[in-house]
């Protein structure tokens, strides 16, 4: 099994936490740690959710060292925005089960130094990168972002002699031809454009999943069924059918998420058929390329478009004179993904739920009555 070192650079966010489950539990898959980033809300409350993520979802029974390093609370340049219409004033809205932000059981999940103040992300990026790559002797890091890349933006900035020991970068956003926060853009490339170009001009190996590929990873009715109970065959068709009663407390807090999730897409963008898992995609292309089909393009950041600001520019017909000798500036910087293996992708997710679902501290209470 090829082992991957991944830290995770998230702003959660539904799909968010569910990219930390899989983090947690992909086999394959060595976590590092987790920083938080402004996004979906505001970077105080992502940093909050990425802890009640943790505990939540069993870290502790892997992942005891893990910790969440809170991030940039805006953009480089730009002001801060967030997207409560889709996730809620506080980021994971109607999600039910999770413990309370100040609880206990979350706040030690959160980075400090000895004088109790908060490590930065832009520190604990850095000392694991740096740890896990012990000069060449050890190994790379793959960085996954799944929100503005502001605090990726920075690490690279700051730190480039650290680069060699970065793997690849990973990254949810852009699309290639196709915007869900304006006409051409989405929103994570659209909250921070000037950290994004950094990145792609960054002399390592990126991956881009775009939501041409995340919008066909829809949680549909017979999904939601599964996740519920996976021994239930309900079938998309069976509109009117309830969905089952969720067999552990685990599966009822993602159950709540999917369903908030679902109810912000059918307003907001007229998804009907169910809510799509974007954020998941990156920890599922990490642990499972082959189910991933992509092609490697020159991709570019609009900067400054009066109505394109924030667009994925992907040369889909090579009109720049760029090769693959390299993956900085001049070059074919970026493998964009263009389809997934939906099926395998949702096989993957359910066994990441059966792993969690044996160690979350949400199912201890009832394991008690039972």
């Amino acid at each position: 099994m090829n082992l991957k070192h991944v830290w995770l650079d998230v702003d959660p966010g539904h799909d968010d936490a569910t990219a930390i489950m899989l983090a947690l539990h992909s086999p394959n898959i060595f976590l590092l740690g987790i920083s938080t980033v402004h996004g979906n809300t505001a970077s105080d409350w992502t940093m909050r959710n990425a802890a009640r993520c943790l505990h939540a979802f069993g870290a502790s029974s892997r992942y005891p060292g893990v910790r969440v390093y809170p991030g940039a609370p805006k953009p480089l340049l730009r002001p801060a925005k967030h997207d409560p219409e889709i996730h809620g004033a506080d980021g994971l809205g109607g999600v039910e089960g999770l413990p309370d932000s100040e609880s206990p059981n979350v706040v030690p999940w959160i980075a400090k130094d000895a004088d109790g103040e908060y490590i930065r992300a832009l520190d604990g990026m850095a000392h694991a990168v740096k740890h896990t790559w012990k000069r060449g002797n050890g190994n790379k890091t793959t960085i996954i972002s799944s929100g503005p890349m502001t605090n990726i933006g920075l690490f690279v900035a700051v730190y480039p002699d650290l680069l060699e020991a970065v793997e690849e970068f990973v990254f949810m956003g852009g699309g290639v031809g196709l915007g869900n926060r304006s006409a051409v853009a989405e929103y994570n490339i659209l909250c921070d454009p000037h950290a994004a170009q950094i990145v792609l001009d960054a002399p390592v190996k990126k991956t881009m999943i775009p939501i041409n590929v995340t919008h066909t990873a829809i949680v549909t009715r017979a999904m939601h069924a599964r996740l519920l109970d996976p021994a239930t065959h309900l079938q998309d068709a069976d509109a009117d059918a309830p969905l089952p009663k969720p067999i552990t407390n685990l599966r009822h807090t993602l159950s709540t998420l999917i369903g908030f999730f679902a109810d912000s897409y059918k307003s907001t963008f007229g998804f009907n058929d169910g809510p799509p898992l974007h954020d998941a995609l990156t920890v599922a292309y990490v642990s499972k390329p082959e189910i991933f089909k992509g092609t490697r393009y020159r991709v570019d950041i609009e900067l400054t478009g009066t109505h394109t600001s924030g667009e994925t520019v992907v040369d889909v017909w090579n009109y720049q004179a760029c090769d693959e000798s390299s993956w900085g500036p001049g070059q074919k910087n970026c493998i964009v993904t263009q389809s997934v293996d939906v099926s395998r992708f949702f096989d993957f997710f359910h066994d990441c739920v059966l792993r969690c679902d044996k160690v979350s501290p949400l199912n201890v209470a009832q394991r008690a009555v039972v």
